[in-house]
Protein backbone atom coordinates (compact mmCIF):
# COMPACT_ATOMS: atom_id res chain seq x y z
CA UNK A 1 0.00 0.00 0.00
CA UNK A 2 1.27 3.80 -0.76
CA UNK A 3 -0.20 7.10 0.35
CA UNK A 4 -0.87 9.44 -2.02
CA UNK A 5 2.71 10.28 -3.20
CA UNK A 6 3.95 7.09 -3.67
CA UNK A 7 5.42 6.42 0.06
CA UNK A 8 5.42 2.95 1.13
CA UNK A 9 2.60 2.19 4.13
CA UNK A 10 2.59 -0.40 5.99
CA UNK A 11 1.23 -3.77 4.04
CA UNK A 12 -2.71 -4.52 4.79
CA UNK A 13 -4.99 -7.15 3.97
CA UNK A 14 -6.65 -8.18 0.62
CA UNK A 15 -10.16 -7.55 2.89
CA UNK A 16 -9.08 -4.32 3.20
CA UNK A 17 -7.59 -3.45 0.10
CA UNK A 18 -11.12 -4.34 -1.59
CA UNK A 19 -13.06 -1.92 0.48
CA UNK A 20 -10.52 0.69 -0.05
CA UNK A 21 -10.71 0.52 -3.17
CA UNK A 22 -14.50 -0.18 -3.59
CA UNK A 23 -15.29 3.61 -1.31
CA UNK A 24 -12.83 5.17 -3.90
CA UNK A 25 -10.41 5.91 -1.46
CA UNK A 26 -7.66 3.79 -3.13
CA UNK A 27 -6.66 3.16 -6.70
CA UNK A 28 -4.71 0.28 -8.74
CA UNK A 29 -1.37 1.25 -8.60
CA UNK A 30 0.16 -2.04 -9.53
CA UNK A 31 -1.62 -5.20 -10.96
CA UNK A 32 1.23 -7.98 -10.00
CA UNK A 33 3.11 -8.04 -7.23
CA UNK A 34 -1.05 -6.04 -6.34
CA UNK A 35 -0.41 -2.81 -4.95
CA UNK A 36 -2.80 0.13 -4.08
CA UNK A 37 -2.52 3.90 -3.62
CA UNK A 38 -4.44 6.16 -1.29
CA UNK A 39 -5.90 8.73 -2.58
CA UNK A 40 -7.15 10.67 0.66
CA UNK A 41 -3.97 10.41 3.32
CA UNK A 42 -0.29 11.32 3.52
CA UNK A 43 1.71 9.35 6.71
CA UNK A 44 5.09 10.14 8.47
CA UNK A 45 6.88 7.56 7.39
CA UNK A 46 8.52 7.51 11.33
CA UNK A 47 4.59 6.68 12.30
CA UNK A 48 4.86 3.42 9.87
CA UNK A 49 5.84 0.31 12.07
CA UNK A 50 7.96 -1.33 9.20
CA UNK A 51 8.43 -4.48 7.65
CA UNK A 52 11.42 -6.69 7.16
CA UNK A 53 12.80 -8.62 4.06
CA UNK A 54 14.21 -12.03 3.95
CA UNK A 55 16.64 -13.66 1.35
CA UNK A 56 17.33 -17.32 1.26
CA UNK A 57 19.72 -17.64 -2.19
CA UNK A 58 20.19 -20.48 -4.14
CA UNK A 59 21.22 -21.29 -7.81
CA UNK A 60 17.66 -21.59 -9.47
CA UNK A 61 15.48 -20.09 -6.98
CA UNK A 62 15.63 -17.68 -4.68
CA UNK A 63 13.10 -17.30 -2.04
CA UNK A 64 12.08 -13.80 -0.96
CA UNK A 65 9.39 -12.90 2.30
CA UNK A 66 8.27 -9.64 3.65
CA UNK A 67 7.16 -10.54 7.53
CA UNK A 68 6.73 -8.44 10.56
CA UNK A 69 8.68 -9.35 14.03
CA UNK A 70 7.51 -8.09 17.36
CA UNK A 71 9.65 -9.81 20.48
CA UNK A 72 11.24 -12.54 18.13
CA UNK A 73 7.89 -13.76 16.55
CA UNK A 74 7.32 -13.57 13.27
CA UNK A 75 4.15 -13.12 10.56
CA UNK A 76 4.80 -13.58 7.26
CA UNK A 77 3.28 -11.37 4.82
CA UNK A 78 3.97 -11.68 1.52
CA UNK A 79 6.19 -14.48 -0.30
CA UNK A 80 7.84 -14.83 -3.76
CA UNK A 81 9.42 -17.50 -5.11
CA UNK A 82 11.97 -16.21 -7.74
CA UNK A 83 13.40 -18.78 -10.73
CA UNK A 84 16.58 -17.48 -12.59
CA UNK A 85 17.70 -17.50 -16.35
CA UNK A 86 20.82 -18.65 -15.62
CA UNK A 87 21.17 -21.99 -17.54
CA UNK A 88 19.43 -20.19 -20.15
CA UNK A 89 21.57 -16.99 -20.30
CA UNK A 90 24.83 -20.25 -20.11
CA UNK A 91 23.17 -22.04 -23.10
CA UNK A 92 22.90 -18.87 -25.13
CA UNK A 93 26.71 -17.36 -24.56
CA UNK A 94 27.47 -20.87 -25.71
CA UNK A 95 25.46 -21.00 -28.95
CA UNK A 96 26.73 -17.94 -29.49
CA UNK A 97 30.44 -18.88 -29.58
CA UNK A 98 29.87 -21.75 -31.03
CA UNK A 99 28.10 -19.40 -34.13
CA UNK A 100 31.29 -17.01 -34.26
CA UNK A 101 33.41 -20.53 -34.09
CA UNK A 102 31.94 -21.46 -37.02
CA UNK A 103 32.20 -18.33 -38.96
CA UNK A 104 35.85 -17.96 -38.53
CA UNK A 105 36.07 -21.61 -39.80
CA UNK A 106 34.38 -20.73 -43.06
CA UNK A 107 35.94 -18.81 -46.10
CA UNK A 108 34.55 -15.43 -45.20
CA UNK A 109 35.90 -12.29 -44.55
CA UNK A 110 39.06 -12.37 -42.15
CA UNK A 111 39.24 -10.41 -39.21
CA UNK A 112 42.16 -10.31 -36.84
CA UNK A 113 41.70 -11.51 -33.52
CA UNK A 114 41.89 -9.06 -30.93
CA UNK A 115 43.58 -9.74 -27.21
CA UNK A 116 43.41 -5.73 -25.77
CA UNK A 117 40.02 -6.18 -24.71
CA UNK A 118 40.24 -9.23 -22.90
CA UNK A 119 41.41 -8.30 -19.49
CA UNK A 120 38.46 -8.52 -16.89
CA UNK A 121 37.47 -6.23 -13.99
CA UNK A 122 38.16 -7.21 -10.26
CA UNK A 123 34.70 -8.88 -8.86
CA UNK A 124 33.53 -9.93 -12.21
CA UNK A 125 31.32 -12.40 -12.71
CA UNK A 126 29.82 -14.68 -15.39
CA UNK A 127 27.22 -13.34 -17.07
CA UNK A 128 25.05 -16.64 -15.94
CA UNK A 129 26.29 -15.42 -12.45
CA UNK A 130 25.63 -11.81 -12.19
CA UNK A 131 22.41 -12.39 -13.46
CA UNK A 132 21.26 -14.23 -10.18
CA UNK A 133 23.00 -10.88 -8.50
CA UNK A 134 20.78 -8.51 -10.66
CA UNK A 135 17.40 -10.12 -10.61
CA UNK A 136 17.64 -10.78 -6.52
CA UNK A 137 18.79 -6.80 -6.30
CA UNK A 138 15.75 -5.80 -8.67
CA UNK A 139 13.59 -7.08 -7.16
CA UNK A 140 14.73 -5.74 -3.32
CA UNK A 141 14.35 -2.24 -4.84
CA UNK A 142 11.17 -2.83 -5.67
CA UNK A 143 9.74 -4.78 -2.79
CA UNK A 144 11.31 -1.57 -0.86
CA UNK A 145 9.30 1.16 -3.14
CA UNK A 146 5.95 -0.84 -2.22
CA UNK A 147 7.00 -1.97 1.23
CA UNK A 148 8.81 0.03 4.13
CA UNK A 149 11.25 -2.08 4.63
CA UNK A 150 13.56 -1.64 7.88
CA UNK A 151 15.79 -4.37 7.85
CA UNK A 152 16.99 -7.41 5.57
CA UNK A 153 18.16 -10.88 6.48
CA UNK A 154 19.84 -12.92 4.16
CA UNK A 155 21.19 -16.49 4.55
CA UNK A 156 24.58 -16.35 3.41
CA UNK A 157 25.78 -20.12 3.26
CA UNK A 158 28.94 -21.59 2.30
CA UNK A 159 29.29 -25.26 0.23
CA UNK A 160 32.76 -27.08 0.99
CA UNK A 161 33.14 -28.65 -2.39
CA UNK A 162 36.29 -30.30 -2.25
CA UNK A 163 34.56 -32.23 1.38
CA UNK A 164 31.59 -32.83 -1.18
CA UNK A 165 33.63 -34.52 -3.45
CA UNK A 166 35.24 -36.84 -1.12
CA UNK A 167 32.33 -37.48 0.90
CA UNK A 168 33.70 -37.22 4.06
CA UNK A 169 35.79 -34.04 6.34
CA UNK A 170 39.37 -33.07 5.39
CA UNK A 171 41.55 -32.10 7.19
CA UNK A 172 45.38 -30.15 6.85
CA UNK A 173 46.89 -31.04 4.06
CA UNK A 174 44.37 -33.60 2.27
CA UNK A 175 42.79 -30.38 0.85
CA UNK A 176 46.07 -30.65 -1.61
CA UNK A 177 45.09 -33.65 -2.73
CA UNK A 178 42.82 -33.41 -5.33
CA UNK A 179 40.25 -36.22 -7.34
CA UNK A 180 43.59 -36.83 -9.71
CA UNK A 181 46.36 -36.74 -7.10
CA UNK A 182 49.24 -38.98 -8.59
CA UNK A 183 47.39 -39.73 -11.80
CA UNK A 184 46.74 -38.43 -15.22
CA UNK A 185 43.09 -37.84 -16.20
CA UNK A 186 43.32 -40.97 -18.92
CA UNK A 187 45.09 -43.05 -16.46
CA UNK A 188 43.21 -42.50 -13.85
CA UNK A 189 40.02 -43.37 -15.98
CA UNK A 190 41.76 -46.78 -17.35
CA UNK A 191 41.93 -47.67 -13.33
CA UNK A 192 38.32 -46.16 -12.26
CA UNK A 193 36.71 -48.63 -15.37
CA UNK A 194 38.75 -50.89 -15.43
CA UNK A 195 40.11 -50.59 -18.73
CA UNK A 196 36.73 -51.32 -20.58
CA UNK A 197 34.29 -49.91 -22.20
CA UNK A 198 31.80 -48.37 -19.76
CA UNK A 199 28.58 -49.10 -22.16
CA UNK A 200 29.57 -52.51 -23.36
CA UNK A 201 32.63 -53.70 -21.37
CA UNK A 202 34.21 -54.26 -24.05
CA UNK A 203 37.92 -55.01 -23.24
CA UNK A 204 41.41 -55.07 -25.68
CA UNK A 205 39.99 -52.55 -27.73
CA UNK A 206 40.54 -48.73 -28.12
CA UNK A 207 38.88 -46.41 -25.89
CA UNK A 208 37.79 -43.05 -25.86
CA UNK A 209 36.65 -40.12 -23.25
CA UNK A 210 33.04 -39.98 -23.11
CA UNK A 211 31.47 -37.84 -20.91
CA UNK A 212 28.16 -39.15 -19.21
CA UNK A 213 26.18 -36.11 -19.75
CA UNK A 214 27.10 -34.43 -23.09
CA UNK A 215 28.87 -30.88 -22.99
CA UNK A 216 25.83 -29.66 -25.54
CA UNK A 217 23.79 -30.83 -22.76
CA UNK A 218 25.34 -28.77 -19.76
CA UNK A 219 27.66 -31.29 -18.72
CA UNK A 220 31.03 -30.67 -17.08
CA UNK A 221 34.71 -31.70 -17.71
CA UNK A 222 34.49 -32.66 -13.94
CA UNK A 223 36.03 -36.08 -13.75
CA UNK A 224 32.91 -37.66 -11.93
CA UNK A 225 31.53 -37.23 -15.88
CA UNK A 226 33.58 -38.95 -17.57
CA UNK A 227 33.86 -42.19 -18.45
CA UNK A 228 35.85 -44.63 -20.78
CA UNK A 229 33.52 -45.67 -24.11
CA UNK A 230 35.01 -48.32 -27.09
CA UNK A 231 34.47 -46.42 -30.42
CA UNK A 232 31.26 -47.75 -31.77
CA UNK A 233 29.38 -47.43 -28.25
CA UNK A 234 31.40 -43.25 -28.45
CA UNK A 235 29.55 -43.09 -31.98
CA UNK A 236 26.27 -44.98 -30.60
CA UNK A 237 25.61 -42.82 -27.91
CA UNK A 238 26.48 -38.83 -29.51
CA UNK A 239 25.39 -36.27 -27.28
CA UNK A 240 22.41 -38.05 -26.08
CA UNK A 241 21.27 -38.15 -22.64
CA UNK A 242 22.72 -41.67 -21.11
CA UNK A 243 19.40 -42.40 -20.24
CA UNK A 244 18.09 -42.15 -23.67
CA UNK A 245 21.19 -44.26 -24.64
CA UNK A 246 20.50 -47.48 -21.83
CA UNK A 247 17.23 -46.94 -21.80
CA UNK A 248 17.31 -50.99 -22.98
CA UNK A 249 19.51 -51.71 -20.30
CA UNK A 250 18.16 -50.65 -16.65
CA UNK A 251 20.81 -52.19 -14.67
CA UNK A 252 24.14 -51.02 -16.52
CA UNK A 253 22.67 -47.63 -16.53
CA UNK A 254 21.95 -47.98 -12.60
CA UNK A 255 25.51 -49.28 -12.62
CA UNK A 256 27.11 -46.29 -14.52
CA UNK A 257 25.03 -43.51 -12.56
CA UNK A 258 26.26 -45.38 -9.07
CA UNK A 259 29.79 -44.41 -9.92
CA UNK A 260 29.52 -41.20 -11.54
CA UNK A 261 28.81 -38.30 -8.71
CA UNK A 262 26.58 -35.50 -8.64
CA UNK A 263 27.66 -32.17 -9.86
CA UNK A 264 28.52 -29.44 -7.82
CA UNK A 265 27.05 -26.61 -9.77
CA UNK A 266 24.65 -25.33 -8.03
CA UNK A 267 27.09 -25.32 -4.96
CA UNK A 268 29.45 -23.57 -6.96
CA UNK A 269 27.23 -21.07 -8.19
CA UNK A 270 25.92 -20.24 -4.45
CA UNK A 271 29.46 -19.71 -3.28
CA UNK A 272 30.24 -17.72 -6.25
CA UNK A 273 27.28 -15.07 -5.90
CA UNK A 274 26.82 -14.78 -1.99
CA UNK A 275 29.91 -12.03 -1.15
CA UNK A 276 28.46 -10.24 -4.46
CA UNK A 277 24.93 -10.11 -3.26
CA UNK A 278 25.83 -8.91 0.29
CA UNK A 279 28.38 -5.98 -0.82
CA UNK A 280 25.21 -5.07 -2.70
CA UNK A 281 22.73 -5.21 -0.15
CA UNK A 282 24.70 -3.47 2.03
CA UNK A 283 25.03 -0.77 -0.29
CA UNK A 284 21.51 -0.16 -0.57
CA UNK A 285 20.78 -0.99 2.95
CA UNK A 286 23.62 0.26 4.86
CA UNK A 287 23.68 -1.04 8.33
CA UNK A 288 20.46 -3.15 8.00
CA UNK A 289 21.72 -6.17 6.61
CA UNK A 290 22.19 -9.18 8.80
CA UNK A 291 23.30 -12.36 8.28
CA UNK A 292 22.60 -16.16 9.26
CA UNK A 293 23.83 -19.71 8.48
CA UNK A 294 22.01 -22.29 6.34
CA UNK A 295 22.18 -24.31 9.81
CA UNK A 296 20.37 -21.57 11.65
CA UNK A 297 17.31 -21.55 8.76
CA UNK A 298 17.09 -24.92 8.93
CA UNK A 299 16.94 -25.38 13.19
CA UNK A 300 14.34 -22.03 13.09
CA UNK A 301 12.27 -24.10 10.17
CA UNK A 302 12.21 -27.69 12.15
CA UNK A 303 11.00 -25.98 15.22
CA UNK A 304 8.47 -23.98 13.42
CA UNK A 305 7.13 -27.37 11.92
CA UNK A 306 7.18 -25.77 8.30
CA UNK A 307 7.79 -27.78 5.20
CA UNK A 308 11.26 -27.23 3.33
CA UNK A 309 10.19 -24.44 0.57
CA UNK A 310 12.33 -21.43 -0.34
CA UNK A 311 10.02 -19.03 0.83
CA UNK A 312 9.11 -20.73 3.95
CA UNK A 313 13.52 -20.73 4.01
CA UNK A 314 13.19 -17.06 3.32
CA UNK A 315 11.18 -16.57 6.58
CA UNK A 316 13.22 -18.61 8.82
CA UNK A 317 16.67 -16.22 8.13
CA UNK A 318 18.17 -15.67 11.17
CA UNK A 319 17.20 -15.52 14.79
CA UNK A 320 13.59 -15.59 16.00
CA UNK A 321 11.57 -17.30 18.82
CA UNK A 322 8.66 -18.66 16.68
CA UNK A 323 6.46 -17.35 13.45
CA UNK A 324 2.74 -17.17 14.26
CA UNK A 325 1.73 -17.41 10.30
CA UNK A 326 2.62 -17.29 7.02
CA UNK A 327 1.58 -16.31 3.24
CA UNK A 328 -0.62 -19.15 1.99
CA UNK A 329 -0.43 -17.81 -1.40
CA UNK A 330 3.40 -17.63 -3.40
CA UNK A 331 4.05 -15.69 -6.10
CA UNK A 332 6.12 -17.84 -8.32
CA UNK A 333 8.05 -15.21 -10.64
CA UNK A 334 10.22 -16.78 -13.45
CA UNK A 335 12.63 -14.21 -15.26
CA UNK A 336 12.10 -14.48 -18.66
CA UNK A 337 14.18 -11.70 -20.11
CA UNK A 338 13.23 -8.64 -22.13
CA UNK A 339 13.28 -10.04 -25.82
CA UNK A 340 16.43 -9.95 -28.20
CA UNK A 341 18.49 -7.06 -29.96
CA UNK A 342 18.88 -9.36 -33.10
CA UNK A 343 16.69 -8.64 -35.93
CA UNK A 344 17.23 -11.67 -37.33
CA UNK A 345 16.90 -15.34 -36.57
CA UNK A 346 19.65 -18.20 -37.72
CA UNK A 347 19.13 -21.71 -39.06
CA UNK A 348 20.73 -24.70 -37.69
CA UNK A 349 24.76 -23.08 -39.09
CA UNK A 350 24.09 -19.91 -37.71
CA UNK A 351 23.14 -18.18 -41.12
CA UNK A 352 20.50 -15.49 -41.38
CA UNK A 353 17.22 -17.44 -41.95
CA UNK A 354 14.40 -14.23 -41.59
CA UNK A 355 14.52 -10.97 -40.58
CA UNK A 356 12.49 -9.26 -37.79
CA UNK A 357 10.66 -6.00 -37.54
CA UNK A 358 12.92 -2.95 -36.71
CA UNK A 359 10.44 -1.99 -33.63
CA UNK A 360 8.23 -3.78 -30.77
CA UNK A 361 5.41 -1.42 -30.42
CA UNK A 362 2.78 -1.38 -32.42
CA UNK A 363 -0.33 0.34 -31.32
CA UNK A 364 1.03 1.32 -27.98
CA UNK A 365 1.54 -2.34 -27.49
CA UNK A 366 4.65 -5.16 -27.49
CA UNK A 367 4.75 -8.62 -26.78
CA UNK A 368 4.46 -9.73 -23.15
CA UNK A 369 2.17 -6.73 -22.13
CA UNK A 370 -0.25 -7.72 -19.58
CA UNK A 371 -3.87 -6.55 -21.26
CA UNK A 372 -7.88 -7.16 -20.72
CA UNK A 373 -9.65 -7.84 -24.11
CA UNK A 374 -13.67 -7.28 -24.08
CA UNK A 375 -14.62 -8.61 -27.46
CA UNK A 376 -18.38 -7.28 -27.68
CA UNK A 377 -19.66 -9.94 -30.34
CA UNK A 378 -18.63 -12.55 -32.60
CA UNK A 379 -17.38 -16.19 -32.24
CA UNK A 380 -14.97 -14.98 -29.59
CA UNK A 381 -17.45 -12.40 -27.35
CA UNK A 382 -15.87 -12.45 -24.06
CA UNK A 383 -13.54 -10.86 -21.73
CA UNK A 384 -9.84 -12.33 -21.73
CA UNK A 385 -7.28 -10.98 -19.56
CA UNK A 386 -3.50 -12.28 -19.82
CA UNK A 387 0.29 -11.92 -21.66
CA UNK A 388 -0.15 -10.78 -25.50
CA UNK A 389 1.56 -11.34 -28.77
CA UNK A 390 1.68 -7.99 -31.36
CA UNK A 391 1.31 -8.44 -34.51
CA UNK A 392 2.55 -5.06 -37.15
CA UNK A 393 -1.37 -5.67 -38.82
CA UNK A 394 -2.94 -5.39 -35.28
CA UNK A 395 -4.37 -8.72 -34.87
CA UNK A 396 -2.95 -10.19 -31.62
CA UNK A 397 -2.83 -13.08 -29.72
CA UNK A 398 -3.73 -13.68 -25.66
CA UNK A 399 -2.49 -16.20 -23.48
CA UNK A 400 -5.04 -16.61 -20.83
CA UNK A 401 -5.40 -19.10 -18.01
CA UNK A 402 -7.84 -21.39 -20.09
CA UNK A 403 -5.23 -21.17 -23.26
CA UNK A 404 -4.33 -18.98 -26.32
CA UNK A 405 -6.99 -17.18 -28.17
CA UNK A 406 -5.75 -15.88 -31.92
CA UNK A 407 -7.05 -12.88 -33.89
CA UNK A 408 -8.17 -10.29 -31.63
CA UNK A 409 -8.34 -6.95 -32.95
CA UNK A 410 -6.05 -4.37 -30.67
CA UNK A 411 -9.27 -2.09 -30.35
CA UNK A 412 -10.52 -4.61 -28.22
CA UNK A 413 -7.02 -4.01 -25.65
CA UNK A 414 -6.54 -2.33 -22.55
CA UNK A 415 -3.44 -1.93 -20.78
CA UNK A 416 -3.04 -3.73 -17.17
CA UNK A 417 0.83 -4.05 -17.00
CA UNK A 418 3.90 -3.37 -19.04
CA UNK A 419 6.22 -6.54 -19.77
CA UNK A 420 9.07 -6.07 -17.46
CA UNK A 421 10.61 -9.54 -18.03
CA UNK A 422 9.23 -11.69 -15.78
CA UNK A 423 6.58 -14.21 -15.99
CA UNK A 424 4.01 -14.53 -12.76
CA UNK A 425 1.83 -17.54 -11.48
CA UNK A 426 0.44 -17.71 -8.24
CA UNK A 427 0.58 -21.46 -6.24
CA UNK A 428 -0.14 -22.49 -2.67
CA UNK A 429 2.65 -23.23 -0.29
CA UNK A 430 3.57 -26.37 -0.58
CA UNK A 431 1.79 -26.83 -3.60
CA UNK A 432 2.99 -27.33 -7.09
CA UNK A 433 -0.45 -26.58 -8.60
CA UNK A 434 0.03 -23.00 -10.01
CA UNK A 435 -1.99 -20.52 -12.29
CA UNK A 436 -0.84 -17.56 -14.55
CA UNK A 437 -1.25 -14.13 -13.28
Amino acid sequence: MLDKDGAPLQPTTPARARKLLKAGRAVVHRHTPFVIRLKDRTADQSQVDGAELGIDPGSKHTGIAIFTMTRGIRCGLYAIDLTHRGSVIRDKLAQRAAYRRGRRSRNLRYRAPRFNNRRRPEGWLAPSLRHRVDTVMSWVHRLARWAPVRGVHMERVAFDTHALTAGRPLEGVEYQHGTLAGHEVREYLLAKWRRACAYCGANNVPLNIDHIQPRSRGGSDRVSNLVLACIPCNQAKSNRPIEDFLRRDPKRLATILAQAKAPLRDAAAVNATRWALWRALATAFPGQIRTASGARTKWNRTRAGLPKTHTLDALCVGWLESISAYPATVLAVTATGRGTYTRTRTDAYGFPRLRLPRQKTFFGYQTGDLARAAIPAGKKQGTYIGRIAVRATGSFNIRTRHGLVQGLGHKHFRLLQRADGYGYTTRKEGCSISSPV
